[in-house]
């Protein structure tokens, strides 16, 4: 409603209190007082409901002048939920409402009927207004439920994009660092062994140019990484079938042993790859020259992968690192209830495990 129609309204409500009022024919001037009273109340009822009321009895009791109270009384009820107040409301309206009647038109034989008519006649404004309060009550109720069911979508909308950039960030670090890694040791070793000047120059400038880009690879990730998600997998995603290729373009001696169990699905499949790639990066990395063994194993309840390499033999490359590579693993391995170690063993070298729980049957 508008603010034309509110006024309007409120007009109408004055003229129809006004019209009441002068239906009784107000004679004498406290009579006339208590009707000008009443009506002239009706105008800052909204803000004082209740003294509004009480302004409106006299002209209830003397005149007769009913729908100006009723209207008051409709403004307490519509502002306030006290019950003790409204009954005491209700009653006085009620009471006025008798008042003339008693002295004036009703027989005492219709005493009964009249209390049940004024009754009636006090109690519908303040159902009324309860009705409306309520209603508006609802109304916020409702718009607070809009606003709370918006807000959770945009948090689930935040929540799928953070794992999204979860799994971008897992991934260009798995692939992305692998590769630039390899080509950074190729190009370390090449610039050793070579003593064409030519050559030597090009495969520093290559190494340099790799180390730059894992340094940037790096600060990528830490501005994507965020909780992940199997269930967002990128695709296409490799499996064991994949590690002999793997371990072959690794660029280190390395060798397998053991076997994986058949029926395994394809997210512990991935998890395994991963963890056996950034391993073997991280050989590279760390342990230049030296050797690795892989072991797969599993028994009735768990199934376990072994890295470990010996240590290096070759001077370190100082390449960027953040750990990334371990934080990921960790996420892929709870993600299936599993846990992920990685300590030195004693005579310098590193050792990964990777346990997972089985479950048969699982796709």
């Amino acid at each position: 409603m508008n603010r034309a129609q509110t006024l309007l309204a409120e007009a109408g409500l004055l003229v129809v209190a006004a019209l009441d009022a002068g239906f009784n024919q107000p004679a004498e001037p406290r009579e006339i007082g208590t009707a000008v009273l009443a009506v002239g109340a009706l105008l800052v009822r909204r803000r004082w409901p209740v003294p509004v009321f009480v302004l409106t009895l006299p002209a209830l009791a003397l005149v007769g002048s009913v729908i100006a109270t009723l209207i008051a009384l409709y403004a307490v009820a519509a502002r306030y939920a006290n019950r003790y107040l409204l009954t005491a409301c209700g009653i006085l309206a009620a009471a006025g409402y008798l008042f003339p009647g008693l002295e004036y038109q009703y027989p005492r034989a219709d005493l009964v009927l009249t209390a049940i008519y004024a009754t009636m006649t006090a109690a519908a404004p303040i159902f009324f207004g309860r009705l409306v309060h309520a209603r508006h009550e609802l109304a916020l109720r409702l718009e607070d439920i809009r606003a709370a069911r918006e807000h959770e979508r945009e948090l689930d909308a935040q929540a799928i994009l953070a794992k999204e950039r979860n799994q971008l960030a897992r991934e260009m670090h798995d692939v992305v660092s692998h590769q630039v890694s390899l080509i950074a040791v190729q190009a370390g070793a090449l610039g050793v062994s070579t003593t064409d000047p030519a050559v030597k120059s090009v495969a520093d400038n290559v190494r340099k140019l790799s180390v730059d880009t894992l340094d940037e690879l790096r600060h990528m990730v830490n501005l994507l990484r965020a909780s992940g998600s199997r269930n967002t997998e990128l695709t296409p995603q490799p499996t064991l079938s994949d590690l002999d290729r793997l371990i072959a373009g690794s660029g280190i001696e390395a060798r397998l042993t053991g076997a994986a169990p058949e029926g395994i699905d394809t997210a512990v499949q991935r998890t395994i790859y991963r963890t056996i790639q950034e391993a073997l990066t991280n050989v590279r990395k760390h342990a230049p020259g030296g050797t690795a063994t892989i072991e797969l194993a599993h028994d009735d309840t768990d199934f376990t992968v072994t890295v470990t390499n010996t240590p290096p033999t070759r001077p370190t490359l100082a390449l960027p690192s953040a750990r990334h590579g371990l934080v990921g693993l960790q996420e892929r391995a709870a993600l299936l209830g599993g846990t992920v170690e990685a300590a030195p063993v004693g005579d310098g070298g590193f050792r990964l495990v990777l346990r997972l729980p089985r479950a048969e049957g699982r796709r």
